[in-house]
């Protein structure tokens, strides 16, 4: 099951990307697994250059879980990576003043749920529009071969 942050690649210009492992409770799997998870409004922050924290996704209690140990919904997660990448992505997070924005969560091949960050700067309101106005040429020009061909 994958997870994607379709908004963040029209919001966002996407720099530099990083494979994360993400700290998550027994329950909290088993929803992912079944889909019940948004990125929505995920973005991430490096604390005190040693650690990085997810904030803003959703995973929504499994049902068949007891309802008394069921972590929050929308609680912070670590991001485990090394040392190396988190100083890093903190020094060009601070110089650069960029975001730390969560593009896709699913599991990799040994099972392990994985998320894949990136480094992003804003784009402006033009910058969006000029996207868009690519995309819809690329789109024409598709279905102009399809056609002719």
């Amino acid at each position: 099951m994958t997870i994607e942050n379709r908004k963040a690649r029209h919001n966002f210009e996407i720099l530099e990307t990083y494979e994360a492992g993400i700290a998550l409770e027994g329950s909290e799997v088993k929803s992912i697994r079944a889909g019940k998870a948004s990125l929505n409004e995920a973005f991430a922050r490096v604390i005190r250059n040693e650690e990085v924290w997810l904030f803003g996704m959703h995973i929504t209690r499994y049902e068949n879980s007891d309802s008394r140990i069921a972590p929050d919904e929308s609680r912070s997660r670590r991001l485990l990576l090394h040392k190396k990448e988190i100083r890093k992505i903190a020094e060009r997070v601070n110089l650069e003043r960029l975001t730390i924005v969560a593009l896709k969560l699913y599991f990799n091949s040994k099972n392990r749920a994985k998320i894949l960050i990136a480094l992003a700067r804003g784009k402006k309101l033009h910058d969006k529009r000029e996207a868009i106005k690519e995309r819809d040429v690329k789109l024409n020009i598709k279905r102009a071969l399809k056609r002719g061909g």
